[in-house]
């Protein structure tokens, strides 16, 4: 039995512990919630379709710390691709770097192998003869194409001369001219390079890229002529429509012919070049097609469901499938990414469409940002509530799990990656680092850089002196070129020219041309270029 006085000690003693713990719980609930993870077994895994759908279940299967080194080693065997992600992942697991995926090698017939090897001999003799640059000369076009690239740095520094015009448009026309053009650029061959000013071949079998290159070039050497020539031989060379009409915008700046721009207005794909011919002729923007569909679900179809729009698209992308049919399937709200995604396929991106779903939810948000949200989800996952990154960025808004990881402390909830896969969520993710972005960046191409990107990135971008300045001919659109980043330049262009779209859509009556030609006013785009 407890004495009075002792217990009445024991309390006045323990009182004080108590009164801590309570207040270290109280604290320790007002912090971020650690990630709601989901945990994954071996035979789920396993009986995943293959894909980057079960590449991104691999890694976090490879991540889970109940997943032994032997499990991991045998999991990642079923991956389809092996990422830096994945691979970082495999290693902290196993120490040791993942095994590399065979790939099914290219396989030449006998007669392949004799006319190979008939050429590397003579490649041999031209370059160990006592005067190679005349030994090439004597060979057929095509011959000496193939000897030039396969001669190896010092042998074509042997054949570096000042080779006339008539000597370049006739190897224009083999497309192993491609290739000297790359080593030309590649070894620095000084005489050589003198062909990157000439004028190939009116029927050059060169490359779109190499031709937009050079068009470039000769519009930063003030050759309008030689830039317009380039850039008309480019379209026929384009493989997809959009990269024809940007050929056709820069033949137009370059000699301001109309009769391009007359041409690039009548383009049935919408993209920045179309908008700004349209602006430039004065004409009305054609805004593509918004659906309006039924609700409903499509039975036995979860949108959240990443394993289920792997199956779908095998569907759409097999031959045999009646693509008409399996849009009616999926003609519904809820699905309407999936519907406009294989009617686009189906359709071969005509006509255009531009999707404004979750609209209860979009409604509550000024214009600019349901405009951004839109253009970024249309670029990013054509609406596609599950999808997955080859990087394994995640949803509709394609976030990466880092960045999950991030916004899910600044939110203050517990989220598991999965859950990025609905499509409600995705937005408030992705809305929530819009925050942050536009506290930097209040011009939508920017903001779409640092979407891609990052904001470092961009940050660096657009303080670099020659860029987005206005203190150059043809800028800022020659700006828009010269963004070294491929994947961040064609993102931005995207996504800009979706934004007016969905201004236009939201009835805000916005004009590209307008947007890009404060791209150098600082004071209306960024805050970082003036807090040099």
């Amino acid at each position: 039995m407890i004495h009075p006085r002792n217990s009445s000690r024991s309390q006045r003693r323990f009182t004080p512990l108590f009164l801590t713990l309570v207040l270290l719980l109280g604290l320790f609930s007002l912090l971020p919630q650690p990630l709601a993870a989901k945990s994954f077994s071996y035979e789920e895994i396993h009986r995943m379709p293959k894909g980057v759908e079960k590449d991104y279940y691999i890694w976090r299967y490879i991540r889970q710390k109940s997943t032994s080194k032997a499990q991991a080693r045998k999991i990642i065997r079923e991956a389809s691709h092996i990422n830096p992600t994945l691979r970082k992942s495999y290693r902290r697991k196993t120490g040791h770097n993942p095994p590399r995926i065979a790939r099914p090698a290219r396989r030449l017939s006998a007669a392949q192998k004799k006319e190979l090897q008939r050429k590397e001999a003579v490649t041999l003799k031209v370059i160990s003869s006592p005067d190679p640059l005349a030994a090439w000369k004597r060979l057929a076009p095509e011959m000496r194409l193939f000897v030039f690239s396969h001669a190896g740095k010092k042998g074509r520094k042997k054949l570096d001369h000042a080779m006339s015009e008539r000597e370049w448009q006739e190897l224009s026309r083999h497309p192993g001219a491609n290739l000297m053009i790359h080593y030309v650029r590649f070894d620095r061959l000084p005489k050589l390079s003198r062909i990157l000013r000439y004028r190939p071949a009116k029927d050059n079998a060169l490359r779109y890229d190499y031709l937009m290159r050079m068009g470039f070039e000769a519009l930063n050497r003030k050759e309008t002529g030689l830039a317009e020539y380039d850039f008309a031989r480019a379209v026929s060379r384009a493989s997809k429509r959009e990269l024809a009409d940007r050929a056709l915008f820069w033949a137009w700046k370059a000699e301001d012919d109309r009769d391009y721009l007359k041409k690039l207005a009548k383009s049935w794909d919408i993209n920045l070049y179309t908008l700004a011919a349209r602006d430039a002729l004065g004409m009305k923007y054609d805004l593509g097609i918004t659906p309006e569909l039924p609700d409903g679900k499509v039975p036995g179809f979860d949108i959240r469901n990443p394993l289920q729009w792997n199956l779908l698209k095998r569907k759409i992308f097999d031959p045999r499938t009646d693509m008409e049919r399996l849009a009616r399937r999926f003609r519904t709200a809820e699905t309407v990414g999936h519907y406009t995604y294989i009617k686009t396929k189906a359709g071969k991106d005509i006509p255009q469409y531009f999707p404004m779903p979750y609209r209860e939810f979009m409604k509550k948000l000024p214009i600019k940002r349901q405009a951004i949200l839109y253009a970024i989800a249309r670029q990013e996952s054509r609406f596609i509530p599950a999808s997955v990154s080859g990087s394994y960025a995640l949803g509709m808004m394609q976030i990466m799990p880092f960045l999950v990881d991030h916004l899910a402390k600044v939110r203050k909830e517990r989220v598991d990656y999965d859950d990025l896969f609905d499509p409600i969520t995705a937005l408030k993710y992705a809305d929530t680092h819009l925050d942050y972005l536009t506290k930097w960046l209040q011009h939508p191409l920017f903001v779409a850089y640092a979407y891609n990107a990052g904001i470092g990135y961009t940050k660096r971008l657009i303080r670099q002196k020659h860029l987005f300045e206005n203190n150059q001919p043809y800028d800022p659109w020659i700006s828009l070129e010269r963004v070294a980043n491929y994947q961040a330049n064609d993102y931005g262009k995207k996504v800009l020219a979706n934004y007016v779209i969905y201004m236009n859509k939201l009835g805000y009556p916005l004009r590209l041309t307008d947007m890009v030609s404060i791209l150098h006013r600082k004071e209306m785009t960024d805050r970082f270029r003036s807090r040099k």
